[in-house]
């Protein structure tokens, strides 16, 4: 079985989420040691039973934590416990997301709309911030920011959710733009529409046939975080691209 994230130690934020656990498991399976972040620790702990019963690799580390109520100092605390386990951090993926549905902007609560600014743009710059001199201590350090189509979330109704996907495509040619003369790289990804439970608060399941299974737009992400994503350094890819360019380069 091809192993292209072997010895490699990949942080995972939102790892219960649609995107988050399909891509641990991608990320296990590809050889990698995966750290889980996520809020509810039984979910956690099933899903590190999970992967090790599929995997075979090294056992999946979890770190539960609360982006909403998380502080700098916890992500500095984090990157610290990280370095000192492990000496370096290889990739960084962020599926964690929040999103309670559509609502027209003159009524949505302000504590929602800065909850999901704060979960969906801040808090992943800051553990990005804590997390850069862990990346360049790795000889090929990536980043990878799934990122909704901006078309789409730039429609009436999507938010606060959609001002910081906005947000994040362009945080991620900034910090492209910094970072481009050093062995880390950034990326974008847009997963595309997957079957999860965020996506079923915009439509109605029977209804939306564009959706595929999240493992789609999780070898998406284990192509980006590994050597092969070079070719998509700086980017905003979609996932359907990244497969195709695989099958191409194979």
């Amino acid at each position: 079985m091809s192993r292209p994230l072997a010895d490699r130690v990949i942080l995972v934020t939102g790892a219960l989420g649609g995107l988050g656990g399909a891509a641990s498991r991608a990320i296990a399976r590809a050889g990698a040691t995966p750290i889980l972040l996520a809020r509810k620790v039984r979910q956690l702990e099933r899903l590190h039973d999970a992967i090790e019963a599929e995997s075979g690799t090294e056992s999946p580390v979890l770190y539960p934590l609360d982006l909403e109520g998380a502080t700098p100092d916890d992500f500095a605390e984090l990157a610290e416990r990280v370095d000192k386990a492990y000496g370096r951090l290889d990739g960084l993926l962020h599926c964690a997301t929040e999103f309670r549905g559509l609502t027209p902007l003159e009524h949505t609560d302000p504590a929602a709309f800065a909850r999901a600014i704060h979960v969906d743009l801040t808090a992943p710059w800051w553990l990005t911030q804590a997390c850069i001199p862990l990346l360049r201590k790795a000889k090929d350090g990536a980043v990878v920011f799934p990122v909704d189509d901006p078309a789409r979330v730039s429609r009436a109704y999507w938010g606060a959710y959609g001002l910081a996907h906005h947000g994040l495509a362009a945080l991620v040619g900034m910090l492209h733009a910094e970072l481009a003369s050093t062995p880390v790289r950034v990326h974008g990804l847009q997963p595309g529409p997957m079957r999860t439970a965020l996506r079923a608060k915009a439509y109605v399941d029977e209804d939306d046939r564009d959706a595929r299974d999240p493992a789609f737009a999780a070898d998406a992400c284990v192509r980006l975080l590994s050597s092969e994503g070079a070719a998509w350094r700086g980017t905003i890819a979609r996932a359907d691209e990244v497969a195709s360019r695989a099958g191409t380069l194979a």
